[in-house]
């Protein structure tokens, strides 16, 4: 039976209150020697009760890369959240979920942290039922960026904004989407850079319209400039679906099929039609550029630290 120090929450986003509650997990993990763990779902609990589709920063795929990668937590337990888990009173949630499946040793929530059928379990109520079980309990409490509280909600109107830069300041790390490069027009490639289309998936908020500075990270560990376009092309594509294509600076090859992680680090300008291809293509080589000397200075955001 592996014991496990469980962190509870959502974590869309996995923004830095949530890193409070991941590092406090970890040291605990490292100082009972047991696994580190994090209970969450796979859809958000309101969107089940409510019936109404939730927009959320992140697909669970990145959520649990996101917790894996920042902050070195063992396991990411991804459960369904269906009717039955829904109906499930708070205090069996604890003692039949929690302690006797999962084998927590260790809680760790927020201080807003509701959870149980109708949301009647809270933070004070876990407390004391891990007194009384005689399970290990931490409570965090709020974390504040320039007098801001630090939670998805916000988040979610910076990135719906395209204030990425300021939205990276309450995750800890730049706004990523990850996923598998699919086709595209293969205009980039063939009149000036290698281009990366990702497919959004469903639920998941795009960024404002508009070009922005970012990053892709391939599968074998290399990381390359480009420039990305959120929209649907006005120059090639009048009228077209909502689109995320990557310029890529630097790079040589074919990453069709391939899975990547794009980071957004800062917005560039709004997308607009131009009158040619040709000076599409000018105006792009032009965003390299700013590209370029945006990542030969310092890092204007920076990782949470795992340690």
């Amino acid at each position: 039976m592996e014991q496990r120090v469980i962190a509870l929450g959502f974590f869309d986003g996995v923004h830095l209150g949530h890193g409070a509650l991941l590092r406090r997990t970890t040291e605990e993990a490292r100082k009972r020697g047991c696994a580190s763990a994090v209970f969450t779902f796979d859809r958000p609990p309101k969107e089940v009760v409510t019936g109404i589709p939730c927009p959320l920063i992140n697909s669970p795929e990145d959520r649990r890369e996101l917790i894996t990668r920042l902050y070195g937590v063992d396991e990411v337990i991804l459960a369904p959240f269906d009717r039955e888990l829904m109906a499930t009173p708070w205090d069996r949630y604890v003692t039949e979920l929690l302690a006797k499946r999962w084998h927590a040793v260790h809680l760790v929530a927020g201080h807003d942290h509701r959870f149980g059928y109708k949301n009647a379990g809270t933070s004070e109520l876990l407390r004391a039922k891990c007194a009384q079980l005689g399970i290990g309990c931490d409570i965090i409490p709020k974390v504040e960026v320039d007098g801001v509280t630090v939670s998805s909600t916000y988040i979610r109107t910076l990135v719906e904004q395209g204030d990425l830069e300021r939205a990276a300041r309450f995750l800890g790390h730049p706004h990523i989407l990850s996923g598998t490069v699919r086709h595209g027009r293969s205009l980039g490639r063939a009149r000036l850079f290698p281009t990366v289309n990702l497919t959004v998936p469903p639920q998941v908020l795009v960024p404002r319209r508009g070009v922005y500075v970012s990053r892709v990270y391939l599968d074998d560990g290399r990381a390359f400039p480009g420039v990305t376009n959120v929209g649907v092309r006005p120059t090639v594509t009048p009228d077209g679906e909502v689109t995320v294509e990557t310029y890529l600076l630097d790079f040589d090859g074919d990453l069709y099929g391939r899975q990547v992680r794009l980071e957004f680090w800062a917005r560039l300008r709004d997308e607009r039609r131009f009158d040619s291809l040709d000076a599409l293509k000018a105006q792009i080589a032009a965003d390299a550029e700013t590209v370029r000397a945006r990542f030969s200075a310092p890092e204007p955001a920076a990782s949470p630290r795992t340690e």
